[in-house]
């Protein structure tokens, strides 16, 4: 695949970004990505390894490695180096429902499984994704599929998600009737809200949403399912219900003084913000400021690094993040070889705009925060955080982060940000519906299956697995969506 030298050839190139202390003055993606001619030869990279890594999806090492879609990385790269992007199209859209939300936002399973890492730098299959849908948008072979057939069946999918749209969409195409029910004010769940518009322009969505629409997708919002509706009534009038609520439980802080005022968790920081950006562009107000304020974003990850990039937009007088666990090391660990995903540092968009404004890096490791220090207003002010340390359970044999006396320290944080990840599904949904729950508060479901312990409901993405990745999600939404039609069917061609 690709060009048998061009791994060779050619050395990786990226897109262009804008630099750090200009992009901060905007909400706009900021990738000024390579021109078709000049991403043909990032195609061409792609060599012919025999073992192609890079789509197998495998778990090794406890992670993935390699895409979960099982998305054809060689053959649609080697379309891209030939120029041949309709084709490139067609191929990736037979594993892949919306490769314009993964191009931006995904973290590259498929490049970290890449042959070439083992001596050079991966193929940016990535961007060529990026290449491949928007000269496909460009070009008008993004058309609605609208199935010629009615079944007659209907199904109604909670939540609007990655996984609720790739559910439903792929139970659309087969002729099923799909209603999407989705609490908020406009559809996307976590595309819409979880993610900041500098890596995901909500134009995107909004683009999909109306071709899904096109294509007989019915979308109902401000609709709280298990409040709004009932449970009962969902079940009495479709054939078939998927739950796609997501892991939308965010973990807790509890210390002292976490009553202050001005402690948010991210989600809800993040929210506020895009939702006053497409209300008012932020005129509103109508959204939790940073400006002048000692920021403490409290955890790691995407989330943790969105907050950053966010509080910086909005003017924040320093931004400090607290990670928990150490240092992840610079390059792999022999104890973690390639093709397994790269436990390394990862210095991400938000990091590298705090060095440019405050010069230092946001992050301070073996960290977390043992109380709150309030004003005479009950706001916060101070944060009091101490050092960890791993340590070995006695009774349990497992290795914990504990406190290291002595360690103590008060920083300034008039703003804090709780980003220390999701513990799964809303407990109001689960018991309107019945479903059964695990010990993490996932729905259950039999192992590689995805009807609940009810008969007739689904479930798929983050309230299915946990808190994950976009990519994962809409695996999750196109196999409950196969299931589900076998359901309905006796079989399934999806």
């Amino acid at each position: 695949m690709g060009k048998p030298t061009g791994f060779l050839e050619y050395n990786r190139e990226n897109a262009r970004m804008e630099e750090p202390k200009e992009r901060i003055k905007h909400f706009r993606e900021f990738k000024k990505y390579l021109s078709r001619e000049e991403q043909q030869k990032q195609g061409a990279r792609c060599m012919e390894c025999g073992i192609p890594f890079c789509q197998s999806g495998a778990i090794l090492g406890g992670m993935a490695s390699g895409c979960p879609l099982h998305n054809m990385v060689p053959e649609t790269n080697d379309l891209v180096y030939t120029g041949n992007w309709e084709q490139a199209y067609l191929r990736l859209s037979k594993t892949h429902s919306f490769p314009e939300f993964t191009s931006r936002v995904c973290p590259a399973l498929c490049e970290a499984a890449c042959t070439c890492n083992l001596n050079g730098e991966p193929v940016g299959t990535k961007e060529n994704e990026h290449a491949i849908i928007e000269t496909a948008y460009e070009m008008g072979w993004v058309k609605p599929q609208i199935p010629k057939v009615r079944t007659g069946k209907k199904v109604a999918v909670i939540g609007s998600g990655p996984s609720g749209l790739a559910a439903a969409q792929q139970l659309n195409r087969r002729g099923h009737q799909v209603t999407v029910f989705e609490r908020n004010d406009r559809i996307g769940g976590l595309l819409r809200y979880g993610i900041p518009n500098m890596k995901l322009d909500k134009s995107v969505i909004d683009r999909r949403v109306r071709l899904m629409e096109e294509e007989g997708v019915v979308f109902k919002t401000g609709v709280d399912a298990g409040k709004d509706i009932k449970a009962s009534e969902l079940q009495k009038e479709y054939d078939r219900v998927v739950l796609c609520c997501g892991a939308s439980n965010p973990r807790d802080i509890k210390v002292p003084g976490r009553e202050a005022g001005n402690i948010y968790f991210a989600v809800d920081f993040l929210t506020s913000v895009t939702k006053s950006l497409l209300d008012s562009d932020l005129r509103d107000n109508k959204f939790i400021s940073a400006k002048g304020k000692h920021v403490l974003v409290i955890g790691g990850g995407d989330t943790g690094n969105d907050c950053v990039g966010t509080a910086i937009r909005l003017g924040a007088k320093s931004v400090t993040q607290l990670e928990m666990m150490p240092k992840a090391p610079d390059t792999r660990a022999d104890s973690n070889p390639w093709p397994q995903w790269p436990r390394v540092c990862k210095t991400d968009y938000g990091q590298q705009e705090a060095i440019a404004v405050f010069g230092h890096d946001p992050r301070i490791y073996q960290t977390t925060v043992t109380e709150f220090l309030k004003d005479e207003k009950g706001d916060v002010q101070k944060a009091v955080t101490v050092k960890l340390e791993s340590k070995r359970d006695e009774k349990t044999g497992r290795m914990n982060m504990v406190p290291v006396k002595g360690t103590e320290e008060v920083i300034e944080a008039q703003l804090v940000l709780i980003a220390a990840g999701f513990l799964g599904s809303q407990k109001y949904v689960t018991e309107a519906f019945r479903v059964s729950v695990n010990e993490r508060s996932n729905v259950a479901t039999k192992p590689g299956e995805y009807e609940t312990s009810i008969p007739g409901i689904f479930t798929a993405g983050d309230m299915h697995r946990g808190q994950s990745l976009v990519v994962w999600a809409i695996r999750e939404g196109r196999k409950a969506a196969e299931a589900v039609d076998a359901s309905l069917m006796g079989y399934s061609n999806l």
